[in-house]
Parts: structure tokens; C-alpha cells; sequence
């Protein structure tokens, strides 16, 4: 046994040893337009660009009509819309042969449960609680409301339900020996303790025309006996579920039986059936319907009424994803056996966990999944070892070197785990990801806010309130927003949910003498108040750790403080006793037999307070509050007005020490503009001026294209103003009154009546304003109108080049930094070049792969030829096509790939800047053995070049501008990847430095290599 255990620990050990951490990702969105069969062919061009993996979009079986991926309906199938398994296995092989690994982007919170193909659904929706995988769903099968015990509430129908079911929507229909109602592209199957009467309703007339003794219609009745003993799908002990799932299914093939071998029968079947469909107009023909509907686990209702009554838990607020309790063991196997195998085959090398704050105990989740999945690839690889007789043996012992491992997580180490996983983790203002995740970082949001914000000149602040204010003539506060926002969805959304929590803590109340007189209503206001105050999505309490983090306690305490503060009206002693119950500072006032109870109250707060700060920030406030919106996406911070450059150093370093592995985003299939929009956007907080100027013109000529709405003038003043920022980010390159214009204000028109909708101020998804969507769209038809008489579109498209002039640069800085930054660089599809894509689904259409293949195969003889001062001179007189974007990352691609080590484990050293314009210079270097570099970008560019259209380039920009350079780095030459230059430090009063105007004499961003 030691020697095995030898084995195991070296194995072990040299898994962690050859992490298969990428060097750099390219993220695909897979569609049906985007196939396996499609990314086939352009894997030598991922290859050719540098990158070291593919990461993909969900692959698994997702919704016939899925877009996304996310949907999944199967967990151990794939998608057979993109290729199926054998599609699949030809994008491994593509891969393999073109050198590159796979992350999988996976989904373990929810399933898509509108499609027929979820079976795991159509077995808890036929059999109720009684379900073999009733467990698997987080449903409540006991809810406020009595008369739903024991039923799903589905909230699918267009209509009041007595409406939908007198138009004769609900259609029922035979499926062999089983019965079903289909309502639209919706099957919802009839369980089989309850399909008597369509039994029977002729059977009469089949006695009259067989004759009481013939063989069917004893075969019939007998039939209807075995119904009658059926176990109903409230019995729940074993024995009882197990007679049922055995006895439905025997009836079931005694019906199709008769049914294949007597007409007659089959033919009083069918009549049957259309008796219980109805007549439209005749109500009473309904009654059937509606009787055998009652009779159901699920009870079909009108969609309006999901924040109120539906009674499972869904992702969000989306009633078509149930939540999947990935928590219990049974169901986390269930749902990740096709990925582990991916995995101990070698096809996948790393996985993105979707949404992990939807997860009951996310440490719990990683710590399992890191676990299992080396297990896997240890039996794979170990066939014949003894431990393969054990599983339980094996993982526990892997889970214990696990923990032994995550210790030098916690002291802040940041060692690797051995299989390569990120979280898609949103985390709030100075929040911190915990260090107990068995996970190398998140997915990237918070680099990607922190790159963006040093775009922004934050001396402007003021001045952009100003504008902001005067613009839409009301002062806007983000954190007044978010909070009523919040408040807002669990009004609308989660009225259910928050109602259930509330009963759950008045449970617990009732249970001491000093609590039990708090009222329902009085403690559910509470918990509004302080979800709607947390500043983060959730805390981590769970019955696994049941104990309040620093971290955790620190948000909670501040949330329970801002709610005592907002409503000083309330009696104290209802916020004091929820706040001792989130915080467990009341556990001794209870029975030790609640505890637990006590414990699993906390865990639903959390599960309800992260999709409520998904709703209320992500997908309302930041549609609201729109005074600079290149701030305004997943992870941003509106509230904020920039990024100093020792806040993006100290970000860096410590993600250097702590997470090194994390993955860096620019622009990602979340995002609400794509990278390259908002550093555009970010120029204009240097541009206040021209920028207040340009509204009034604006507003004012555009002023006779609005409606009159209710005495109010549409669209309203703040929705104009998110419009002219997003015109002036994404203007596109086409000149109006051609057909790619006419794609453009198609684009707008569909990206505002998104936005409107998300705000919820004038109109929503929920309830359609039709009179204001119409006046927006007429006034963006309008004011888009491509003819040549109109001076509006040519003041905006003259403004927009000048912003755009200044944004590329600004994009080609954030890319450079994000390439050379601590961390794992993301590429998302097409951003190798320009891409002004806006928020899905506008971002995820097919890319242009030629004339990305065609410039890169230009850029590579360019680079062979060994010009490169000529090259970068080309590139940045030809800045407007994008090609200078591509070789910025083409160059930093080959030279992390040659010196994998030096951006895997170098150091990170902030390079400070001397001179007038230090302020526009961000350089750090990176350290490792005896390589080093040196990355430089210029900040605030409008402002450095005075508003000229020039580049930031040379001796005219730059003066008298310089690095200084540690002693460490001063007695090297500097090679420019960018242009071939080499570069020698020179002495300044003492100090090593480089001149700026060296620096960045061709090109306008720099990687510095130290010359040996």
C-alpha cells in the first residue's frame, strides 16, 4: 500500500508540475453558423496567430433553437446542432495536430427545461415528487401556497389560463402507450395514474361494438385496474417510487399493445382525444381538458405570475433554467461524466465554470471537481492499479492532498492546481475572489475594469457630472440606482423567492419566545433592505463551514447598517434579528436541533442575493445611470471615474501573487460593448468640452424627431444621451446611404430597444410600452436617415472619426497591457482586429476569419522580411483597417511563447516615468531568471497630442519624457519587438532611463526585451 501511495503522491505531483495552463486563449462562440466543422478550419489560423488553446462556448446538448449553449438539456451528450461526437472528435484531432488545447466553458448551475430533450425534466413534470431525479432540481414542492403542494408551477402561457385553455391551445396527443399535451413547442406528459378517463370516456361504445367479453375490452379494463393501483407521486418511500416507475411503464406497453392490435380501440383512442382537445366557442367541451390538466404535478400558468408563484429555483430570472443541485454528489456525477472523460482523455486541458455564484458552496463545488477530475485521468492512465477497485478511496485521498496543497493558497502563494480551471466570478468593489477556490482566477472582468479605467481621465469628473446632470436635468446617483433597482426585481422577479425565505426565517422566529411576534411582512421588508444593500453578489456561509469569514462579515454588516439607516422608521428589533441570524451571532437563542435549519436559511439568502445583484446592477443599473458607459460593464464601476495608474500596478501585483493563472479579458461574450467601443467612448471623458458641445447641437436639431408621450417628450433625455455615446463609440467605417450604414442603424436600432428594455424605466421585457418603443425607433429611424440632406448623421460621423482617431490608440494600449499583464490573455472572436460589436446578440456574429487569415499571413512575411521600423511605419499610416491591432498581439503572442516562463512566473515591477507628460505613460516590467521586458503604453491620448489627429509617436508628442530604470535593469540594451530597434539606457542626473521619444519613435505602444 505505501508503494502505491508513493505512486499516487509522484503522479500527483507531476500533474501539478505540468498544469496545462494556457499561455493565451481565443474564445469561439459555437452556433449552428459556427460548427465544429467550422473550427476545424481555422485552427492552423489560431495556431499562426499564438495562441496556445481554443476556448469554447458550452458543447454539451443545449435547446433545438439555442443561440448560446448555455440552455443544456443533456450533460452527457454532445451538441449534435454543432457536429455531435463525431464532430467533436474531428475538432481534437484539428487541434492536437495544430498544437493547441481546449478550455471548455461549462454550465453546472442550470438546465434549459423549455425543450422535450431534457428527459431528467420530463420524468420530474410526469412523475412529480415522485421522481427518481425529483432531487436534481432545486424545487420547493411545498409552497406558500397550499393548493400548489406537490406541483410545478409553469409559468409558459401567453394568457390567463382559463383563456389559453378555451382557445384550444392545449392539444393532447398519444405517444404509443403514453399520453401528452403539447401547448406550442412545449410537451408536457400526462402521468399515468391519471390518463383513466381518456381510457374510458369510449368505452362503452367499444363494449356495445366488441361485446363485454371480447379480449380487448377486458384487456381494456384490466388495464384500467392496474391504473387504479397505481402509487400516486405523493408516496415517496422506495419501494413505493420503484412500484410505480415499474408499473406505469408495463402499462404503458399494454396500451400500445392494444392499441397496435385493435383498431376499433385505436380508433375510440383517437376520439377520445379530440373529445378532451375541445371546440373553441363550446366551453363545456373543455371541462375534460381541464380536469385531466388539475390532475397533473405541474400546473401551466400565465408568465406574469413567475415572480410570484413560481416555486423553482431558476438561473436568474430566466423561467425556461432550472436550477440543477450540482451540490449532491449523485447529481454532480451525473452532470459531469461526459466532461471528466474529456478530460482523463486528453481532449480538454481546462474548463470555465459558469455563474459559480449560483452554486450552493462554490469552494465545495471546486474542491469535488478538481478532485474527481484527477481521479479520472488517474484510473485512465492507471487501468490496472488496485485503487481503481475504489474510487471513494481514490478521490479521498487526492482531496487530501488537494487540501495539503490549498495552504499555500491561503498564504497568498498562489501554486497551481493541476487541472486548469477559471471562474466566470463578478466581484464587487475591493472584493476579493477567496482564496480557499480551487480555481486559478476568474474569467477576467476585473482586469479588463481596471485596463479600461485607465482610459479614463479622471480630472474630469466633475465637468462629466456637470454635463451628465444638465443633459438630462436630474442628478443620477449609481448606488441610489442599484439600490432601487434591486428592490425592483425582487418586487418583480423574486416576490416568490424572497416570500419563501421570509416564511423560512419567521419558522426559525417562532421557535423563541423573545422573536416569535416579528411578522412575515416585517421580516421579509428586512431581508429586501439588506439584499438590496450588500455591495457584493453573495457571501460563502454553508453547512460544510458554518462560520462567517472576515471577508463576509465586513459586506453583511455593512449591508444590515445601510438598511437600518434607510428606514430608521422600522423597529429595530426586526433588522437586529435578521442581522444576528445572517451574521450567526444568535445561534445560542435556538435548539441546537435548528441549527442546521438556521444554517440552510443563510445558504438560500446567499442563492437569492447573488441572481438579484446580477438583475438589479448588471441588466438595470448599468442601463440607467449612463454618464460614461465605456464604465458600464459586467465587473465595471460606473460610480467611478477612472483608473489611477498605482491602482492598475497594485491590481497587477497582486494578482501576480495570488492568482497568476487568472485569465484577462478585454472584450468577452458577456460584455456590453466590445472592447474596442469603449475605448472610443473612454475619449471623450478627455474631450468635455467638444463633448457638451456636440450634445447641444444634437439634442437640439434632433429635438422635432421625438413624440409626444403622456406630455413628455420620447425617447427622454437620458436614453438620448446613452444613444449618442454608443453612435459615437461604434460608428462604423461605411458611408450612410450604403448597405453597410443601413446595417449599422438596424444594429442601433435593435441594441436600444434592448437597452430601454433592461432599464426598465419607460418599458421592459415584462410589460411592453408600446408607444415608447415606437418613438425610439422612429427617432433613431430618423435621425439615421441616410440621406445626404441630413446634417445631423455628418456633424455625428465627423465627431466620431475625430473620437475614433484617438480610440484605436487607446484600444491598442489596453491590448498591449493585457498581453503583457500578470495572468492568462483572452482574445475573443474577431478582436484581433477592430470590432465594434455591442451587447449580444450583436456580438456574436460570424466572424470575418479570411480577412483576419489574409493579414496575418501579410503581417508574418513582413515580420520574415525583418523590416520592422518599415512595418510599424506601414501599419500606423494604415491605422483604420485593424492590421495594426493584429500584429500588436501577433508580436506579443510568439514572444510569450517563446519565453513562457518569464510571463508564467516573472515578477511584476511598476516602471515609473519622469517629465512633464509622465502622467501619459504606463510601463511595468516583468523578471524572471535573467529575462526581462519592459511594456510601455501611452494614456490619455487627446490630451497628450493637444486634440491633434497625430499619433503618439516621436520627439513632437513625447518631449522631454523618460522611463527610469532600476539599477537592475539599466545595464542592458533593450530590444522594441515592435519595430527592431535597439535601445540604450542613458545616464539622467544619476538614473538609468530610456527617452520616451526612443521608446515610441515608430510605433505607439512598446514591449522591451532585455538584450543578453
Amino acid at each position: 500500500m505505501a508503494a502505491i501511495d508513493n505512486q499516487l503522491q509522484a503522479w500527483l505531483e507531476g500533474e501539478a508540475a505540468r498544469t496545462g495552463a494556457p499561455r493565451a486563449t481565443y474564445r469561439c462562440q459555437f452556433t449552428r453558423d459556427f460548427t465544429f466543422e467550422n473550427a476545424v478550419g481555422v485552427m492552423d489560423y489560431l495556431a499562426d496567430l499564438g495562441v496556445s488553446h481554443l476556448y469554447a462556448s458550452p458543447l454539451l446538448r443545449a435547446g433545438a433553437d439555442s443561440t448560446h449553449g448555455y440552455d443544456i438539456v443533456d450533460h452527457n451528450t454532445v451538441n449534435p446542432n454543432l457536429g455531435g461526437e463525431a464532430g467533436f472528435e474531428r475538432l481534437s484531432q484539428a487541434l492536437r495536430a495544430a498544437g493547441l488545447g481546449l478550455i471548455l466553458d461549462i454550465v453546472p448551475n442550470h438546465m434549459g427545461i423549455a425543450d422535450p430533450a431534457n428527459g431528467w425534466w420530463q420524468d420530474v413534470l410526469e412523475n412529480g415528487p415522485a421522481s427518481i431525479v425529483a432531487r436534481n432540481f432545486d424545487i420547493n414542492w411545498r409552497p406558500v401556497d397550499r393548493a400548489l403542494e406537490n406541483k410545478i408551477v409553469l409559468p409558459i402561457l401567453e394568457d390567463q389560463y382559463g383563456k389559453v385553455l378555451e382557445m384550444g391551445k392545449f392539444r393532447l396527443s398519444r405517444e404509443g402507450g403514453a399520453f401528452v399535451i403539447h401547448y406550442y413547442g412545449f410537451r408536457l406528459p400526462v402521468a399515468q395514474h391519471t390518463c383513466a378517463p381518456i381510457l374510458s370516456l369510449k368505452l362503452d361504445d367499444l363494449r356495445r361494438e366488441l361485446g363485454e367479453e371480447s379480449e380487448p375490452v377486458t384487456e381494456l379494463l384490466s388495464i384500467l385496474t392496474a391504473i387504479g393501483h397505481l402509487p400516486p407521486p405523493t408516496e415517496l418511500p422506495a419501494d413505493r417510487i420503484a412500484e410505480r416507475l415499474r408499473e406505469k411503464e408495463i402499462v404503458k406497453r399494454r396500451i400500445a399493445a392494444l392499441a397496435d392490435s385493435c383498431e376499433p380501440f385505436r380508433a375510440a383512442l383517437d376520439e377520445s382525444i379530440e373529445a378532451f382537445n375541445g371546440v373553441p366557442g363550446r366551453l363545456e367541451t373543455f371541462n375534460q381538458m381541464d380536469g385531466l390538466i388539475e390532475g397533473q404535478s405541474w400546473r401551466p400558468a400565465f408568465w406574469r405570475v413567475a415572480g410570484e408563484e413560481i416555486n423553482f429555483r431558476r438561473f436568474f430570472e430566466i423561467n425556461t433554467l432550472a436550477a440543477v443541485r450540482v451540490e449532491l454528489a449523485e447529481v454532480f456525477e451525473d452532470t459531469h461524466g461526459l466532461i471528466l472523460k474529456f478530460i482523463a482523455d486528453g481532449k480538454v486541458d481546462g474548463l470555465r465554470i459558469d455563474h459559480p455564484d449560483g452554486l450552493w458552496d462554490p469552494a465545495q463545488y471546486l474542491r469535488r471537481l478538481q478532485t474527481y477530475a484527477l481521479a479520472a485521468k488517474y484510473r485512465t492512465e492507471h487501468p490496472d492499479s488496485c485503487r481503481n477497485g475504489n474510487g471513494e478511496t481514490l478521490r479521498h485521498d487526492i482531496a487530501d492532498w488537494l487540501d495539503a496543497r490549498g495552504a499555500s493558497r491561503a498564504e497568498g502563494r498562489g501554486e497551481p492546481w493541476p487541472l486548469y480551471v477559471v471562474v466566470e466570478k463578478i466581484l464587487g468593489q475591493d472584493e476579493p475572489l477567496p482564496l480557499d477556490w480551487m480555481t486559478e482566477g476568474t474569467t477576467g472582468y476585473d482586469f479588463a475594469r481596471v485596463a479600461d479605467g485607465l482610459a479614463i481621465d479622471g480630472t474630469n469628473r466633475r465637468a462629466f457630472d456637470r454635463i451628465y446632470g444638465h443633459f438630462t436635468g436630474r442628478q443620477l446617483w449609481f448606488h441610489e440606482i442599484v439600490n432601487d433597482s434591486k428592490r425592483a426585481i425582487m418586487a418583480l422577479s423574486f416576490a416568490g423567492e424572497l416570500g419563501a425565505l421570509a416564511m423560512q426565517l419567521q419558522a426559525i422566529a417562532r421557535r423563541n419566545r423573545r422573536t416569535r411576534d416579528f411578522t412575515l411582512g416585517g421580516l421579509r421588508f428586512a431581508l429586501r433592505e439588506i439584499i438590496a444593500a450588500l455591495p457584493i453578489y453573495r457571501t460563502y456561509v454553508t453547512t460544510r463551514k458554518p462560520e462567517i469569514s472576515p471577508r463576509d462579515r465586513a459586506y453583511l454588516e455593512a449591508a444590515i447598517g445601510e438598511a437600518r439607516r434607510r428606514n430608521p422608521r422600522i423597529p429595530a428589533a426586526i433588522p437586529d434579528f435578521v442581522g444576528d441570524t445572517l451574521l450567526l451571532r444568535n445561534l445560542q437563542d435556538f435548539p441546537p436541533a435548528l441549527h442546521r435549519e438556521m444554517i440552510e436559511f443563510l445558504a438560500k439568502f446567499q442563492q437569492i442575493a447573488g441572481p438579484v445583484m446580477a438583475k438589479g446592477f448588471e441588466d438595470t443599473a448599468l442601463y440607467i445611470y449612463n454618464r460614461l458607459v465605456s464604465l458600464n460593464d459586467v465587473g465595471g464601476r460606473p460610480d467611478r471615474f477612472g483608473v489611477s495608474r498605482e491602482e492598475f500596478h497594485a491590481h497587477n501585483a497582486d494578482r501576480r501573487r495570488c492568482w497568476p493563472l487568472t485569465m484577462l479579458a478585454g472584450s468577452t461574450h458577456d460584455a456590453k460593448r466590445s472592447e474596442d467601443v469603449r475605448a472610443r467612448i473612454s475619449v471623450l471623458s478627455e474631450m468635455a468640452g467638444p463633448w457638451r458641445a456636440a450634445l447641444g447641437r444634437w439634442s437640439h436639431r434632433n429635438a422635432p424627431r421625438k413624440m409626444i408621450i403622456e406630455g413628455q417628450a420620447a425617447p427622454d433625455r437620458n436614453d438620448e444621451y446613452l444613444l449618442y455615446q454608443t453612435l459615437v463609440g461604434a460608428w462604423p467605417p461605411d458611408s450612410p446611404g450604403s448597405e453597410g450604414f443601413a446595417r449599422f442603424r438596424a444594429r442601433i436600432l435593435a441594441y436600444m430597444q434592448k437597452a430601454v428594455k433592461e432599464a426598465k424605466v419607460h418599458t421592459s421585457w415584462i410589460s411592453a410600452n408600446e408607444a415608447y418603443d415606437k418613438a425610439l425607433a422612429r427617432f433613431i429611424e430618423r435621425l439615421l436617415d441616410d440621406t445626404r440632406r441630413n446634417p445631423v448623421i455628418q456633424d455625428i460621423a465627423s465627431f466620431a472619426r475625430h473620437v475614433a482617431y484617438f480610440g484605436r490608440f487607446n484600444s491598442l494600449a489596453q491590448v498591449l497591457l493585457r498581453l503583457a499583464s500578470p495572468g492568462v490573455p483572452d482574445i475573443y472572436q474577431g478582436t484581433e482586429m477592430w470590432d465594434l460589436s455591442l451587447v449580444d446578440p450583436d456580438n456574436r456574429r460570424p466572424v470575418d476569419f479570411g480577412t483576419r487569415r489574409g493579414e496575418l499571413a501579410r503581417l508574418r512575411r513582413g515580420i520574415q522580411a525583418g523590416d520592422l521600423a518599415a512595418l510599424a511605419d506601414e501599419l500606423v499610416g494604415t491605422i483604420e483597417n485593424g492590421a495594426i491591432k493584429l500584429y500588436v498581439i501577433v508580436r506579443a503572442l510568439d514572444l510569450r511563447r517563446e519565453n513562457e516562463a518569464l510571463f508564467a512566473q516573472g515578477g511584476y515591477e511598476p516602471v515609473a516615468a519622469g517629465g512633464d507628460l509622465e502622467r501619459h505613460v504606463v510601463a511595468f516590467a516583468r523578471r524572471h531568471g535573467d529575462d526581462a521586458l519592459i511594456a510601455v503604453a501611452p494614456r490619455l491620448v487627446a490630451t497628450l497630442t493637444r486634440g491633434q489627429e497625430r499619433p503618439p509617436i516621436g520627439e513632437g508628442v513625447w518631449d522631454d519624457t523618460w522611463l527610469r530604470l532600476d539599477p537592475a535593469l539599466a545595464g542592458n540594451a533593450w530590444r522594441n519587438i515592435y519595430t527592431g530597434e535597439t535601445l540604450i539606457p542613458v545616464d539622467r542626473g544619476g538614473t538609468a532611463s530610456l527617452p520616451m521619444p526612443a521608446v515610441l519613435s515608430h510605433f505607439p505602444v512598446a514591449i522591451l526585451v532585455k538584450q543578453a
